[in-house]
């Protein structure tokens, strides 16, 4: 039994974690072994689950373990094989599992069609800028250059409903740095988090000293008396397009959970604009910052991942004024991770028009990919159920009989399709997952490829 100290400042959960991670490094468990279940380690150790959970997070995310679906965490072999070398229990022939051949078609959630990219109008824009902005070399501004935040405040604006001025944004490479920002700025704090959900946001808020409660989501998204059973003060949440359901958030739900916003100081609503560029059927709902308005309890989220690529690393949020003398504060002496050509290209493409048209042209492709694929499933699997098919670039596929979502997965990766379970997003009471059910994306799908996709899918799943 590991021995902890709930008396001391740091978190169980690191305590743990280091713990763990001195017997992985130590030799004390061996390569491939299993930690002990989430629960069983629970009760061992007299902590909550959650507290077993963002420990094994860690170790996961700093490759001391692994996660593998439907199974647990092991402890990782290629951390054991280069730092523990003399523990070898059989031989490599020994433990060999059948081969999986790689997969022909992706149908994760993210990746991206790189054909769409716009290369030609993009890169001529930034071939412009190295000759002509030398100046580009220099160090940049801490929030990120004006020019690129006056035409993110216009394009939220008119789209998105967003109420700021370029003051208020902060440019940052990715959600993930964004949210460790956030972290601390309100250290102390304790988020709210959507069930099922996106494991990364946990893990990253958890990491940066922020612990979270998983709050269930119901038809309509999180709802304000779940969030005020929860105890938390933050609240992650996708209200657009929930990933992964899809499920968009009404407008009478959105006033509620801003009235829970405003009724103590002190509480704040993280609200990640997650797909809201691609909806096919109605425009999308004005977000909450715009409802809240530009000293409202919301900071705004948002990246060009899915619109443009997401090795370009470009992402934003909105704070409120209240919280934006203290950003200066605090991190004046911060460089701006995003590099100044890759910024003053956006503000050029995004200042000619090109990004507007650009998106237009992704929605028509996307509408036309995601029908195609719809028929093509429909056709091919009798009987199927998709769901939200009409926003973001996934959707749910339910085929009951089909054996449940484990083996939906490994039969598809044998007919070389590459998808994840609906399970796997649920962090906490995965008995309230819907059956038989995967997550299918298709925005790096080609169309040429979805009739051979959905065929596989058919032999994988029907025979």
């Amino acid at each position: 039994m590991i021995e902890l100290h709930p008396e001391e400042k740091i978190p169980l959960y690191e305590q743990l974690y280091h713990a763990l991670a001195d017997e992985i490094r130590s030799g004390q468990r061996a390569p491939g072994t299993a930690l002990p279940g989430r629960r069983t380690m629970a009760a061992q150790q007299g902590v909550s689950i959650n507290t077993v959970d963002s420990a094994y997070q860690m170790l996961a995310a700093e490759g001391l373990a692994e996660a593998r679906p439907r199974s647990g965490f092991y402890v990782q072999k290629t951390y054991g094989m280069l730092h523990n070398r003399q523990v070898r229990s059989t031989p490599v022939s020994a433990v060999q599992e059948p081969a999986v051949p790689a997969p022909r078609y992706d149908l994760s959630t993210g990746s991206i069609d790189t054909d769409l990219f716009p290369a030609r109008s993009w890169g001529r824009i930034q071939k412009e800028m190295l000759y002509q902005r030398p100046e580009l070399l220099q160090r940049g501004e801490m929030q990120g250059d004006e020019a690129l935040r006056l035409q993110i405040a216009r394009y939220l604006s008119a789209y998105r409903g967003v109420d700021c001025t370029p003051e208020q944004i902060v440019i940052g490479a990715g959600i993930e740095y964004l949210l460790g920002c956030l972290a601390h700025l309100f250290a102390g704090s304790t988020a709210a988090v959507e069930n099922p959900g996106y494991s990364r946001t946990r893990a990253v808020l958890q990491n940066n000293g922020i612990p979270c409660r998983l709050v269930d989501i119901d038809q309509e998204g999180l709802s304000a008396e779940a969030l005020e059973e929860s105890g938390a003060n933050l609240c992650y949440l996708t209200p657009s397009h929930h990933f992964p359901t899809g499920v968009t958030m009404p407008a009478p739900r959105r006033a509620q959970i801003l009235a829970w916003a405003a009724a103590q100081p002190g509480r704040y609503i993280l609200e990640d604009d997650y797909d809201s560029e691609f909806r096919f059927d109605t425009r999308p709902l004005p977000s909450l910052q715009g409802m809240a308005g530009p000293d409202g309890p919301v900071v705004y989220l948002t990246t060009f991942s899915k619109s443009l690529a997401p090795g370009i690393r470009i992402a934003c949020m909105v704070l409120p004024r209240n919280l934006l003398a203290r950003y200066r504060q605090d991190f004046a002496v911060y460089a701006n991770t995003v590099g100044r050509f890759d910024q003053q290209t956006l503000a050029e493409f995004m200042a000619g028009g090109y990004f507007t048209r650009h998106l237009a042209r992704m929605r028509l492709v996307y509408k036309r990919r995601m029908e195609a694929f719809a028929a093509a499933l429909r056709c091919q699997l009798p009987g199927v159920t998709l769901g939200s098919v009409h926003s973001g670039l996934h959707f749910l596929l339910t085929l009951s009989g089909a054996g449940g979502e484990t083996a939906m997965v490994e039969a598809a990766a044998r007919e070389g399709v590459r998808l994840r379970g609906l399970r796997e997003y649920y962090l906490a009471r995965p008995e309230y997952c819907p059956p038989d059910t995967v997550v299918a994306g298709y925005s790096a799908l080609k169309e040429e490829d979805i009739p051979a996709v959905a065929a596989a899918l058919a032999r994988a799943w029907i025979g």
